[in-house]
C-alpha cells in the first residue's frame, strides 16, 4: 500500500488531551488586577456609589472625570477586595472577538461588572510586562481557549514517541503538567529529528484556557515549558 506524505503526517503526529470544556471563569486576587495594569475603585458612577477600575496610579481619591458619556468620582482606591467579595474573571466571545470580563461577587451572588476589555490586548501586555517572550513568539490567537504554535526547521516524517529524545519528552511531559493543571488541553505534536548542525526540528500546536494565562504563576511554567525545547541534550 503506498502512503503519502500528508497520510505519514497524520498517521505519526503525537496528539495528548486533556478532555473537557475549556475554562471560561477563574477566581482571581486584588493583585493580579494590579499586574494587569488596574487599581480598584470605590467611588460614584453618574451620582449611584459602585465599583470600577482604572488604570494604575492614575487617579486618586476625590478625582472626578468624564469617559463614554459617563462621570465618575474616585471616593477611595482599594487596596483590599470590598468585605465579603471575591474577584472573577471570565472570557466572553462577541462576533469573534474575545473580551475578559472582570465582576465583583458578593455573598449574595450579585455580580458586579468591573472591567471588560479585549483579551489578547490585555494578555499581550501582561506578557510582555512579565517577559514572557516565549509565549509572545507562539501565541496565534486567543478565544476561549487560545493556541500556542511554533515549526522549526523543515518537516519530513514524524518521529515516534519512543523514538524521541530526551528534550522532546520533556517537553511533552511538562505540558502534560500544565494541562492537568489548567483542566483543559490539546497539543499535536510533531518531532522530525534534527539538522547536521543539531538544531531540532518540529512542530506543535499547543491549545488552553485563555483565562489560565492571566494567571502568573501559570503564565510562568508555560513560558518555560516552551522553552525547552530551546534547550540542546
Amino acid at each position: 500500500m503506498v502512503v503519502d506524505a500528508k497520510e505519514v503526517e497524520m498517521i505519526n503526529t503525537l496528539v495528548f488531551e486533556t478532555l473537557g470544556n475549556p475554562e471560561k471563569e477563574r477566581e482571581f486576587k486584588l493583585k493580579s488586577l494590579k499586574r494587569w495594569g488596574f487599581d480598584l475603585i470605590f467611588g460614584k458612577v453618574n451620582g449611584e456609589e459602585t465599583y470600577f477600575t482604572v488604570e494604575v496610579d492614575e487617579k486618586k481619591a476625590g478625582d472626578k472625570f468624564s469617559k463614554d458619556g459617563n462621570d465618575y468620582e474616585v471616593i477611595e482606591v482599594l487596596q483590599e477586595l470590598p468585605k465579603n467579595t471575591e474577584l472573577y474573571a471570565h472570557i466572553e466571545m462577541e462576533m469573534g472577538k474575545a473580551y475578559i470580563v472582570c465582576q465583583l461577587r458578593d455573598e449574595d451572588g450579585k455580580n458586579t461588572e468591573v472591567l471588560r476589555v479585549p483579551a489578547a490586548t490585555l494578555l499581550l501586555a501582561f506578557l510582555k510586562k512579565n517577559k514572557l517572550a516565549n509565549i509572545i513568539k507562539a501565541i496565534k490567537n486567543v478565544g476561549i481557549s487560545l493556541e500556542l504554535s511554533m515549526q522549526n526547521g523543515v518537516g519530513g516524517k514524524p518521529l515516534s514517541y519512543e523514538e524521541l529524545p530526551n528534550v522532546a519528552r520533556r517537553f511533552i511531559r511538562s505540558a502534560r503538567k500544565v494541562e492537568k493543571e489548567t483542566g483543559f488541553g490539546r497539543l499535536a505534536f510533531a518531532y522530525y529529528g534534527e539538522t547536521k548542525d543539531g538544531e531540532p526540528r518540529y512542530w506543535f500546536s499547543w491549545l488552553l484556557p485563555t483565562i489560565a494565562l492571566f494567571e502568573l504563576d501559570i503564565a510562568k511554567k508555560i513560558d518555560q515549558t516552551l522553552g525547552i525545547l530551546k534547550t540542546t541534550e
